[in-house]
């Protein structure tokens, strides 16, 4: 039987591509996301509708798992929003707070859950979605950056933690990723730049070393490896998959 992987906000974008190539695998996959509908068709054997920002959703469903599954091999903190756009100065404090509290608020809910369980069996892999907007300040995504920011930091705090418990902690930190979500940044940071939505795209690509974005597929690529056997002794980094950023928009 193959592994207990977990996964919020695992029916959507990179999560239900990260679900499906887990599931592929052969292992056992847990997801949990708002968007009852893509539930139903995600590969997964359990799915259930989940906000990753109430502590009482959490419970039901991080307890659903355990009672099903007593535990879990890999769990993935992915879920997130990109939050709004624009100078600090024009943001409401209710947009900041929803951003900071879904990438956050969510993985202190997973973490703390997965803590838990994995110390009592010795073993286990977390890995935290941040972002490349994590290592670096991006104009107009304050709130965005700033949440990708402290899960860095939560990264680097957990694998200290958990490492001597067997327990390897680490982040995955995507470029632009090609996709629905980041056609909708796209248009939020252009009108807030005042510049159209093709010239917005292009400063990504050319911010790269690789002049390139990149897939979903290729998150789950360092996913899969990160937990895997072969990154045994891979903890504690922030795994830029992005084509080598050199400059933020």
């Amino acid at each position: 039987m193959g592994r207990r992987v977990i996964i919020t906000g695992g029916a959507s974008g990179i999560g239900a591509v990260m679900a499906a190539r887990f599931a592929a695998l052969g292992d056992r996959v847990a997801v949990c996301d708002l968007d009852a509908e893509a539930l139903v068709t995600c590969p997964a054997e359990i799915a259930m509708r989940a906000d990753v920002t109430s502590q009482s959703d959490m419970e039901a469903f991080l307890g659903h798992v355990e009672a099903e599954w007593e535990g879990a091999d890999v769990v993935l903190s992915n879920a997130g929003i990109g939050g709004p756009a624009g100078p600090i100065e024009t943001l409401d404090f209710e947009g900041w707070r929803a951003t900071i509290a879904s990438s956050l608020d969510g993985t202190f809910h997973t973490c703390a859950w997965a803590a838990r369980v994995m110390k009592a069996q010795g073993s286990g892999v977390l890995l935290l979605t941040s972002s490349t907007s994590g290592l670096w300040g991006v104009p107009n995504r304050s709130p965005y950056v700033a949440a990708k920011w402290g899960i860095v930091g939560l990264m680097k705090t957990l694998a200290m933690e958990l490492g001597p418990h067997g327990i390897r902690v680490n982040a995955l930190c995507p470029g632009a990723v090609e996709g629905p979500r980041m056609e909708r940044v796209l248009a939020k940071e252009a009108a807030a730049a005042g510049v159209d939505i093709e010239t917005q795209r292009g400063l990504y690509a050319d911010g790269v070393s690789l002049r390139s974005w990149v897939s979903a597929d290729d998150i789950a690529d360092t996913a899969i490896f990160l937990a895997s056997d072969a990154a045994r002794h891979i903890s504690g980094q922030a795994m830029a998959i992005d084509g080598h950023t050199e400059r933020m928009t």
